[in-house]
């Protein structure tokens, strides 16, 4: 923990003078205690307001757009329980590779229902900042794909990393359960799951609605079922890389912000670099090889996730190695040679 800085009175007072109101403070008056009562009650508050927004876009989105077909379609509430398998595989490797104390249950479901929620923040602010953005990146549409590219850089990559990670901000990491750095990486692969969760069902559902008839439908929704139970695991990894960066700026309060602000960067980023090859590489590799597109595409999130999964992974067991050093016996671990392999 970062050091508590001291007004230079006192820093040298012995300890016998009052200093209330002079070089320190605590709820004493009756102003004082209002004071402190009201400024935690305004957070709570904002925090509570914040999450009813999300939830009253959620229950729009059920109403009057798209969502509301999972109801009208079983099927489609199927395939969107389906497409969220391979995501919640990975997030629960997160979770079982957390040597620390076992994550409560509230707290992981809690998290997981905030991605959900908060994803509808996300869908509206790159619905309202996208166009502009593209706009301007294409050159008024001169090149369109670099317009693309900046949205995918500028808006989307940021905003969703960053209401994935508010998920775990406003809950799970208020909670003193929330007691070691790897602990947010656990917590934000939950975010991500549930963000990937109802984006599925957004995808799912707005692609497969347009088919008609029973057989068109199934095809329809088996296809894009396939591609988000492809595209999903990726925001696991983006929002664990965030999360673990926010669990080690909690240990961190004097750097929070720089280091909140690096884990943010490095999945936003990871996230856009995603977005943006995408399409292009899948294409390429479909024509050169003649190959179906979906094939072409699982190949490509192999590969990608593959590569930023494994880093995530590592950056855990590393932490879990060092964890398994600190708590080990002095007297046994000089009796064996230093553990250098992967563990797993």
């Amino acid at each position: 923990m970062g050091k508590h800085r001291q007004d230079p009175v006192e820093a040298n007072a012995d300890g016998s003078a009052d200093l209330y109101e002079i070089s320190t403070w605590e709820p004493r008056s009756t102003l004082d205690r209002f004071a402190h009562w009201l400024y935690h009650i305004g957070i709570r508050t904002l925090r509570y307001l914040v999450i009813l927004a999300a939830i009253l876009i959620l229950l729009l989105q059920v109403a009057f757009g798209s969502l509301g077909a999972l109801s009208d379609q079983p099927l489609f509430a199927g395939m969107a329980i389906l497409s969220a398998v391979p995501a919640f595989g990975l997030a629960a490797y997160i979770y079982y590779a957390d040597v620390t104390t076992e994550e409560p249950l509230t707290l992981l479901v809690g998290t997981f229902l905030l991605g959900v929620l908060f994803a509808g923040f996300a869908g509206i602010l790159n619905g309202r900042l996208g166009e502009p953005v593209q706009a301007i990146g294409s050159g008024f549409g001169l090149v369109p794909f670099l317009g693309q590219v900046f949205v995918f850089f500028l808006i989307v990559g940021p905003v969703e990393e960053t209401v994935k990670l508010l998920a775990v901000r406003l809950y799970a990491f208020r909670d003193n359960r929330f007691d070691a750095v790897v602990d947010g990486a656990v917590y934000g692969a939950a975010a991500g799951l549930g963000f990937a969760t109802i984006e599925n069902a957004l995808y799912i559902t707005q692609n497969a609605e347009m088919a008609t008839g029973t057989v068109e439908l199934l095809a329809a929704s088996s296809d894009i079922t396939a591609v988000r139970a492809l595209a999903g695991p990726g925001h696991v990894i983006y929002s664990a890389f965030a999360g673990y960066y926010l669990g080690l700026a909690k240990f961190n309060p004097d750097d929070a912000g720089p280091i909140v602000l690096k884990g943010l960067l490095i999945a936003s980023l990871i996230h856009a670099v995603y977005n943006t090859l995408a399409g292009p590489v899948t294409a390429i590799v479909a024509t050169i090889y003649n190959v179906d597109f979906l094939v072409a595409f699982f190949g490509f999130v192999i590969v990608y996730d593959s590569f930023f999964g494994l880093l995530l992974l590592k950056k855990v067991h590393t932490y879990r190695r060092a964890y398994k050093r600190a708590h080990e016996d002095p007297d046994e671990t000089a009796l064996r040679p230093e553990q250098t392999e992967f563990d797993p």
